[in-house]
């Protein structure tokens, strides 16, 4: 969902009027083969606002059926960036408006759920993107130093596509693990944006395990430099940091695994949206407010978002 600061800083929507259907909506679309949900989102909100978009939050998933087949559509929050709405054959008419006008000018009730989500929340937060090292080559049959085992070609892939993931969330930061695999796994995304990798020995599991208590301090501490950071750490850790987090701050974790679980598969990352002093933190340092977890990035064939009502 696509929105901005407006006159006097209050918090502006984009709804759209799409000429087909004769309706008004927030903007939506569907993934080109290849795509995850989050590029695809900023993509089509370019293409059908005219806007770049910096993602944030995940808002929610609407479900429905039309036109005899099942719909699925995840929303996250967009802040608008550079750009200007040209009439286009997708959307005829963009207007930014006050969540009140959103919510009456809208057509749909599922996309005033989807406002309703958004508002339940402040529109800044800051993201942290919470990554597990992509795969590497077998611990077995790796006779060198573990530290230095290195992704495999899969591994290396499921990197690939982390880049232009990191960049739909606007990520200007990059942090690691150092561990090979960790530092391999979010270089590409460094080398993007002209950075080192950062190494940070606490959210090794060593560093994990030895100050578990550290290291969420540690995490928190990023969360307060602001902007997005990209933090890769690895399986010992994630789950624990995660929970540990949700449990401080009374945010209820999605279900991610059958068992209860925090999932954190290989190449995997957890959206963490945190609340600053500036927007409802705390004393205690920046509040995560919701969690949401994202499988690896490798190319999947799958169509999560629709065109259609």
């Amino acid at each position: 969902m696509l929105w901005r600061h407006g006159a006097g800083a209050e918090t502006e929507i984009a709804v759209v009027h799409r000429p087909r259907y004769d309706d008004w909506s927030l903007p939506k679309g569907k993934l080109d083969p290849g795509e995850t949900t989050p590029v695809a989102a900023v993509r089509e909100l370019a293409e059908e606002t005219g806007f770049a978009a910096v993602l944030g939050r995940f808002l929610t998933r609407v479900e429905y059926t039309v036109g005899g087949g099942d719909k699925t559509v995840d929303y996250f929050s967009a802040r608008a960036g550079e750009g200007g709405f040209v009439p286009n054959e997708e959307v005829d008419e963009l207007r930014w408006l006050s969540p009140g006008d959103a919510a009456t000018l809208l057509s749909y009730d599922t996309d005033r759920g989807v406002l309703h989500a958004f508002l339940e929340l402040p529109a800044d937060l800051t993201t942290v993107l919470l990554v597990r090292h992509a795969k590497a080559g077998s611990r077995e049959n790796w006779t060198g130093d573990d530290d230095l085992r290195p992704l495999s070609a899969a591994g290396q892939r499921q990197a690939d596509g982390l880049r232009p993931l990191a960049r739909a969330f606007g990520a200007d930061r990059v942090f690691s693990a150092p561990r090979l695999r960790c530092v391999q796994t979010v270089r590409g995304v460094a080398d993007d944006l002209g950075i080192d990798v950062a190494h940070e020995a606490l959210l090794s599991e060593e560093g994990y395990t030895d100050d578990p208590a550290g290291a969420v301090a540690r995490l928190l501490a990023i969360a307060g430099g602001g902007g997005t950071p990209l933090v890769c750490s690895q399986g010992g850790v994630i789950p624990g940091l995660v929970r540990a987090l949700a449990e401080r701050d009374g945010v209820r974790l999605p279900a991610t695994k059958a068992d209860g679980g925090v999932a954190s598969k290989k190449g995997s990352l957890w959206l963490l949206s945190f609340a600053t002093s500036a927007t409802g933190g705390n004393g205690n340092g920046p509040r995560l407010v919701a969690a949401h977890y994202l499988p690896s990035p490798l190319p999947s064939p799958a169509v999560r978002l629709s065109e259609t009502p």
